[in-house]
């Protein structure tokens, strides 16, 4: 009988959440992404020393050593997965420039550099960026320039609105974020069709499709299958290796929810700064998780500066 994964593959791009080159050889997505909390875990593995090795040569010479080492890290990475997988492979921005528009397109520039030099075009890579207003605008202007982007962090449907407006590739609406707020909000575990990540993701496809935007949804941030059955037939679903994994080994029909194929009941409206910052600041539960993912990512970042500095003293 056929599994739930790959009867999810017939209505659905599968993307790989993880930065695991095993588990994407072993589970064989189309794409893949990473973000900081991955690349440290990554950097944690001793299969991956030589490249945190390789990362601090390549970084020699430099008037910031450990900055430049992480973002050789985070291509060199990248550069395995694409050679694993057929699409695109996403690499996030540094999250503590969420707020600086120049210095997220420098970095985006810098990290599109970084990856083609080693080989890998553009058209291969996404820039993740968070979903900020600085982020977004950062985002329209790299994607002039023919550099397409991933916008995460994503939690109201304002956020979602700019980026299409922006025209943005792909976004990457988290639907367990939302599930966690709101679970320990009203001490009720959703399920399916009534869990508000679920909702949301539905939402804002609904009026994707209806007003005829191009950006890609991509659900990401699965805390169980459930979530992800109820999002069959979305654009494309980042999924970590566990939640793949059970899918594989669970058998049965999937089919497109009907979440995602009713109309949408949101008038297009086109967001200048002041009305996105007012929509987005009214949804109490996206402003406290954004910023939360924010410090997080921020904090991992951090944390994967400290290895790499301990390692460079270590072979000094």
């Amino acid at each position: 009988m056929t599994s739930k994964l790959d009867s999810l593959r017939q209505h659905t791009l599968i993307v790989a959440d993880t930065g695991d080159i095993d588990a994407i050889r072993t589970l064989q997505p189309v794409d893949a992404t990473t973000n900081p909390s991955l690349l440290l875990k990554a950097a944690q593995q001793p299969d991956y020393s030589h490249l945190l090795d390789r990362a601090l040569q390549q970084a020699a010479g430099s008037y910031d050593l450990i900055a430049d080492a992480c973002d050789h890290f985070a291509v060199a990475v990248g550069s395995d997965i694409i050679e694993l997988i057929p699409g695109r492979i996403s690499t996030e921005v540094d999250a503590r420039l969420s707020f600086d528009r120049a210095a997220t397109l420098d970095k985006a520039r810098k990290l599109i550099e970084l990856y083609e030099q080693a080989g890998v075009t553009r058209d291969r890579v996404l820039i993740k960026i968070a979903a900020t207003w600085e982020g977004i605008q950062a985002a329209a202007e790299l994607e002039r320039e023919g550099i397409q982007c991933n916008l995460t962090l994503l939690f109201s449907f304002a956020q979602a609105q700019a980026c299409a407006d922006a025209g943005v590739f792909l976004i990457s609406p988290f639907v367990g974020r939302i599930y966690d707020w709101y679970k320990q909000r009203d001490g009720h575990d959703y399920q399916g069709a009534d869990d508000p990540g679920v909702q949301s993701v539905a939402r804002i496809f609904r009026y994707y499709k209806q007003h005829l935007y191009a950006t890609v949804v991509m659900g990401a941030s699965f805390r169980n299958i459930g979530q992800i059955e109820a999002l069959c037939g979305c654009d494309r679903l980042t999924i970590s290796p566990a939640l793949l994994q059970q899918l594989a080994e669970e058998s049965g029909a999937l089919t497109p929810s009907s979440l995602l194929t009713s109309a949408s009941d949101d008038q297009r409206q086109v967001l200048d700064e002041p009305a996105f910052r007012w929509a987005h600041n009214e949804d109490a539960m996206a402003t406290e998780k954004l910023a939360e993912g924010i410090r997080a990512f921020a904090a991992d970042q951090l944390k994967l500066e400290k290895l790499l500095s301990e390692r460079a003293a270590s072979v000094a």
